[in-house]
């Protein structure tokens, strides 16, 4: 069945209070979507953003983001009071995220939302709480001593706690039980959101794509609790951390710093850790991209300490017994690969044997000199893919027409037959549509037809990434319409 979808990330949406949440703005644009004849959204990583705000570099893999937790809901179900948040100074511009404005007050409002949770719904709170407990317990005790150690990374507390000394987490969970019952009931709270948003996508036909990173942050839960699942030495430091060598977006490599995994560990466990984790996500989505995809055919490992990416090598990962154990214990999912860059062969033949279906990317097509060989290119995409014009990664479909190589943009007006009556960076979104690909996804600043001033991230940057929000008039009815149209026109409507 063809498809067509929009890529918006949740922290996107307009919004009176800082960040795009799951409230009304969500509810709109799901009625979008389903209007506009879409029957998918992709989102980021909804994970609770750390140092760098970047969805991939979560406190947990498992716990949901604070700041996508809505407070007029949360208002609705009496939960909160409007002038408990409504007259904080949420900033002034419409079209950009300040994290650090979210950090100072958005915790605050929320817990007033928790004081009044744990009298109004302390029944469905604790069945919650017992429920999640196999990672919740570690996740809410992992956040309460960050901040009893304002908020320096688990590698730097004090060894008792540090290396999970079982009598100092005792005594300490008594000493910072609100603490913990705070953060376990900020969870609660965007779980019932997210759950009532999904819902209400089901309801409308919507599907939610979600996305999971293949590595998890050094200063995650996930590390803290679990050391044994990572390469650390004997002392818990990473011994090599994860990134990619030097390629089109960065001379020296992408040095991401997540630890890397005991693959040999995980297989005499079955991969059971990653076998819940994957587990978890699907409760969360409809379907899941899992990003960096070769990572578990090959993956470059970096000497900890390093200062770029260009001292790494490659080493071998799981391959097809992974996921060949992850289909046997969950059965068969819908999974996408996120299979971008250079592939060695191998990897080309770990994407085939999973039966995935990969990513295809209109950016990457018009290298002019490699004319109709490249890949990229929408007459070559098989029917099992996914098409983008971009991807969060990506400049803006109008970002690229005014930056790309001049050859480059002149082959691609040549073979998309771009012109200005219907706009260009339409027709370069009509490229993907019309493929053959089975889904096609383009990122909501390309059909709002902005420029770089959009984008959403620049690898190996830091500073100015996933802070681009929607003006609160961004859906009209004409948009609604064209969209509509063009879906169906190439058979992607239902």
């Amino acid at each position: 069945m063809r498809q067509a979808g929009v890529l918006m990330p949740v922290t996107s949406l307009p919004s009176r209070y800082g960040v795009g949440t799951m409230g009304a703005e969500a509810r709109a644009f799901l009625r979008f979507l389903h209007e506009a004849k879409q029957t998918i959204w992709q989102v980021l990583p909804v994970g609770p953003t750390g140092y760098g705000d970047s969805p991939y570099q979560p406190f947990s893999s498992l716990a949901g983001n604070p700041y996508l937790i809505d407070f007029d809901d949360l208002t609705a179900q009496s939960l909160l009071l409007p002038r408990e948040y409504e007259s904080l100074p949420w900033g002034s511009d419409p079209t950009c995220v300040d994290y650090g404005r979210l950090y100072e007050l958005r915790l605050g409002v929320l817990a007033r939302a928790v004081d009044r949770l744990r009298v109004q719904a302390a029944t469905e709170f604790a069945t919650f709480c017992a429920d999640q407990a196999s990672w919740l317990d570690d996740y809410a005790l992992f956040m309460a001593l960050k901040g009893r150690f304002q908020g320096a990374p688990w590698s730097a507390w004090p060894d008792a706690y540090r290396l999970r000394d079982a009598q100092a987490l005792a005594e300490v969970q008594q000493l910072l039980h609100n603490d913990i019952i705070h953060w376990k009931g900020i969870q609660y709270l965007f779980f019932t959101q997210w759950s009532a948003l999904k819902s209400y996508a089901q309801s409308l036909g919507i599907q939610l794509f979600g996305d999971l990173p293949i590595y998890v942050a050094e200063d995650s839960a996930d590390v803290w609790a679990s050391p044994e699942q990572f390469y650390l030495d004997d002392d818990l430091h990473p011994i090599d951390v994860a990134g990619c060598p030097p390629d089109a977006f960065s001379a020296t490599g992408q040095l991401w710093g997540n630890p890397l995994y005991r693959w040999d560990y995980m297989k005499t466990e079955g991969y059971a850790w990653w076998i819940r984790r994957i587990a978890f996500q699907m409760r969360l989505y409809d379907m899941v991209r899992i990003d960096h995809f070769r990572g578990f055919d090959s993956y470059y490992a970096i000497p900890a300490g390093s200062a770029d990416a260009t001292c790494g090598a490659w080493r071998t990962g799981p391959g097809i017994e992974f996921f060949n154990r992850m289909k046997e214990a969950l059965g068969e999912l819908p999974i996408i690969a996120e299979d971008l860059g250079y592939l060695t062969p191998s990897a080309l033949q770990l994407l085939a044997d999973s039966g995935y279906p990969g990513m295809k990317v209109l950016a990457f097509a018009f290298d002019a000199g490699s004319g109709s060989n490249n890949s990229y290119l929408p007459h070559r995409y098989p029917t099992n893919s996914v098409a983008y014009v971009g991807t969060h990664d990506n400049d803006t479909a109008r970002g690229w027409l005014k930056t790309a190589n001049p050859a480059d943009v002149a082959f691609a007006k040549d073979y998309l037959k771009l012109t200005d009556a219907e706009g260009e960076v339409w027709g370069l979104m009509r490229g993907i549509w019309a493929s053959p690909a089975d889904i096609a996804v383009v990122q909501m600043q390309d059909l709002l037809e902005l420029g770089s001033e959009a984008r959403t991230n620049t690898p190996a940057t830091l500073g100015n990434n996933w802070r681009w929000r929607a003006r609160p008039d961004y859906i009209t009815a004409e948009l609604t319409q064209r969209l509509a149209h063009y879906t169906k026109l190439y058979g992607r409507a239902l």
